[in-house]
Formats: C-alpha cells, structure tokens, sequence
C-alpha cells in the first residue's frame, strides 16, 4: 500500500506504530530513531497513525449557514448542475459565486449528481439540427385530475427560442387542434415556417386506411398551408422524434398535477398559465446560454428583425395598463382565461422570481 505522507514527515507509518508499542522512554527512543523527541510525545499521544488535515481548523466562507441550507434544499429538491444552480440562485444570494456554490455542495455530499436511468437517459439519441425560429413541435397530453374529467391539454414549444403555449381543451377534436393553430400563429411574433406533429387524427389523415381517409384535405393541413407553413409528421411509433414537445409536456406536469393538488380545473389553468409566463418570461434556460425565452427574442430582433411580424417588446404592456380579459371562464370547447394573452405584463413583473420559485415543482430542468 502506498504510503502518503507530507513533504516534512520524519516518520512513517511503521515508526509510529512502533513509537505507540514501544515501552521504552521517549528520550531513549527519540534516539534511537533519530527523531525530535517532541515528535515521539506527539505520536503517543494518539491512537492513529494518519496525519492531520492541514489548513484551518474553522470554516472560511462567506455563505451564512441559512443559505448553505437553502442551497442543499434546492439542490435535493431540483436535481440541477451546477451551472444551473448558480444561475437560479446568484440573485437571491449576493455573495454567491460559481466556486463557492461549488465549496458547499461538496461539503454537504452534494456536488455529484444521481445518475439518470438508461432506460429514460438520452444516451445514444441524435440532437435536432440548428434551425432560425419558427420551427414548432406540437403535441397533446392528457390531464388527469382527481374527482375531474380528463382534460388534454395542446402545447406547442418552439425548439429554438423555446417559447412555449399551452391551452387547455375538453376535447382532443380536429375542430381544437385548428382552434389551437390559430391561436399559437396570433400569439408567436414571428413568422413559423415549421410544424413537425405525430400522426394523431387531430393533425393528418395518414394513418387511416385509404378507403376511410377523407377526400378533403385535413383542415390542420388547410390552416398551415394558408399561412405557408410546412406540415412535417414523426415517424411512426417514433415518439422521441417529438421530444422537445414531450420534454416540456414533462416539465409542465412536473410543476403543477405531480406536485399541488387542484379542487378543480380552473384552478389548474389558472396555475398553468402562470407557470408558462414565468417559464417563458423569468426562467434562464442553459440551452439558450441562461437566458430567458423572451430575452432571446429580444436579442434575436435586434440582429434580424425582418424575421419578425413584431417587436417582442411590445408584449409588455406597459406599468398603467389594465387587463379587463384576466378572469378565468369556462367556454364552450376551452377552459382558460378569455384573452389570448393574459396580461403579459404580469409576466415582466413576474421576472423578479428566480427559477427557484418555478422550480419549487422540479418542473424547471434544462432542456
């Protein structure tokens, strides 16, 4: 076995064990080893024969022992990398750096996270080429509360700035899948060139028999192509080819069914879409190099803006405005607030949270 002692050590493993059974006087034995006698009262003294840690016996930190604690909460309860951690909390503690952050996980047994499952780990999977905004996934997902009907609900992320927009249906019918177009090409700022979908008869005829598909186009296919939109389908039984859409649909679910209980579903869209103005408005995202959806598209129209129908700064409304469309209804096929946008200055307000308060659901992993 290797030994491994200090640079200055006069003795080894064997002399101070020896030192320890050794019977005779310290003065005697000091010289017949050839060591300080000091050093030979030192290592009787002990009941090992490892040396000490060197450095201060008392911890240096700048870090109070409150935020140690609430760094380890949130590390345990987010599952987040480092990076990820810092960005999420440099804010709330002042005094917080990249190094530090790195000093207290480690202390606390913190700094190696769990390794993922290679059943649900994306080992192996292709990464989606880079494409300019306006490439959407969209999906359905059923929403599943207790004492409640199911619900499904539509969402719609796009894979670049990763915006996303998601309405809540009664329904999963062709009628509100186009319902669900509609609102999504109004909302988005820029022109969507893309929409790739899976092979649901809310979005094509293409896995229907020939003599049971209908002769009309698919109203999906209709709405796309009036607005020049390229309808793309995943392969079939190829669900990961849609995995943008299914990850967010994961981190949606993750923040509001998985973790609070709703006595009934105006509760839960209400929750909803003030989870997706704080994701889209306040949450840093590593794949957009921490920033914010919306600062995405802010920078992105300063550098080419002939890419937009719009400034995304005008979704701020402004301090004085009033949002008269901010009550939750139930409609006919749709639950949700009236408005196809509830007061996006709530949202701006909102930046003030650190993706803390969203992650407080484990909904806001990476994508």
């Amino acid at each position: 076995m290797v030994q491994v002692l200090h640079a200055r050590a006069t003795t080894t493993i064997a002399i101070r064990k020896k030192i320890q059974q050794s019977q005779k006087g310290v003065h005697e034995l000091a010289k017949e080893l050839g060591i300080n006698f000091k050093t030979v009262l030192k290592w009787r003294k002990r009941d090992h024969v490892s040396d000490l840690p060197f450095g201060s016996k008392k911890l240096r930190t700048v870090l109070t022992e409150i935020e140690e604690k609430a760094i380890c909460i949130f590390r345990k309860t987010t599952n987040h990398s480092l990076d990820d951690c810092f960005e999420a909390l440099k804010d709330t503690i002042p005094k917080l750096s990249r190094s530090n952050l790195h000093r207290c996980l480690k202390r606390h047994g913190l700094s190696v996270l769990q390794k993922e499952d290679l059943r649900t780990s994306s080992a192996g999977k292709k990464k989606f080429a880079t494409c300019e905004i306006g490439y959407l996934h969209i999906d359905i997902t059923e929403i599943n509360l207790a004492d409640n009907p199911k619900f499904y609900l539509f969402v719609a992320v796009d894979i670049t700035s990763k915006m996303t927009v998601a309405r809540l249906y009664k329904n999963q019918t062709i009628e509100n899948s186009v319902k669900f177009l509609k609102e999504v090409i109004e909302l988005f700022p820029y022109k969507i060139h893309r929409i790739l979908t899976d092979n649901g008869a809310q979005f094509t005829y293409e896995l229907l028999l020939k003599h049971l598909r209908p002769k009309s186009v698919h109203p999906f296919d209709l709405l796309c192509k009036k607005h020049s939109i390229k309808h793309k389908l995943t392969k079939f039984r190829h669900p990961w080819t849609n995995g943008q859409v299914e990850r967010t649909n994961r981190t949606i679910k993750d923040a509001t069914t998985k973790t609070y209980h709703y006595d009934n579903i105006i509760q839960f869209e209400k929750h909803l879409q003030e989870f997706l103005l704080v994701y889209n408005f306040a949450k840093r995202l590593k794949s957009l190099k921490f920033k914010t959806p919306f600062e995405f598209l802010a920078e992105k129209f300063k550098n080419n803006p002939t890419l937009f129908y719009q400034n995304p700064d005008h979704y701020s409304r402004g301090p004085n405005s009033e949002d008269s469309n901010d009550e939750v209804v139930l409609e006919e096929n749709r639950i949700g607030p009236s408005g196809i946008t509830r007061s996006i200055n709530n949202a701006i307000n909102l930046s003030s949270l650190t993706s803390s308060k969203v992650s407080g659901g484990r909904g806001a992993k990476n994508d």
